[in-house]
């Protein structure tokens, strides 16, 4: 973004006019409480907006991935599993499966389970080797399970993709996470892989 502040309340202002002509559209809603929730930071809109989605469609499964996301935001990783996993159920050949990889990776290392954090982020990488948020998170869950050499090649690419990226600034790049302690764990884990404060 340029000027953030004049583009996140364009964002808000096209969600809320999409929302508004969509006519209970689940895409819609779903797709503008995403947009709530990541690029306007306003979890608890995103969450009313995709809640409101699932009831009308329960079976679209992206709905499920975005509750799964926003369940990782509210600090409830273990229900964020099961909803990353419900949506893949739905759609296993998902050309967009790296998505919920990426939100398997996320939970799983908020869960403390930084070994099954890493294998959902290997596995995002396998498709999209560039995938910073699954570079971030493979070098963070690494560097708590030992794997520091590992973690600090990550560190390594993750530096060549995003040079400005630093401990002090790491919450911009991150999801909305609600629980301080989420977000001192995710920059302790980058710390030890080699992230500059």
């Amino acid at each position: 973004m340029i000027d953030r502040v004049t583009e996140v309340a364009e964002a808000i202002r096209l969600v809320r006019r999409a929302v508004v002509l969509s006519n209970d559209d689940a895409v819609v809603l779903g797709i503008g409480g995403f947009i709530l929730a990541y690029v306007a930071r306003d979890l608890a809109g995103g969450v009313t907006y995709v809640d409101r989605a699932r009831t009308l469609n329960p079976n679209l499964a992206f709905l499920w991935g975005y509750t799964g996301w926003m369940d990782i935001c509210r600090g409830r990783p273990e229900n964020a599993i099961e909803n990353i996993a419900h949506a893949m159920r739905l759609s296993p050949l998902d050309p967009s499966m790296h998505r919920s990889y990426f939100y398997m990776a996320l939970a799983h290392f908020f869960a403390g389970r930084n070994d099954d954090a890493a294998l959902w982020a290997e596995m995002v990488l396998r498709e999209q080797s560039d995938h910073v948020g699954a570079l971030r998170t493979f070098a963070a869950s690494g560097a708590f399970a030992g794997r520091i050499e590992e973690a600090r090649k990550a560190m390594s690419r993750i530096r060549q993709i995003d040079p400005t990226l630093r401990i002090s600034n790491l919450a911009d790049v991150l999801p909305p996470l609600s629980r301080p302690e989420d977000l001192a764990r995710y920059a302790e884990g980058l710390r030890l892989a080699g992230l500059p404060e």
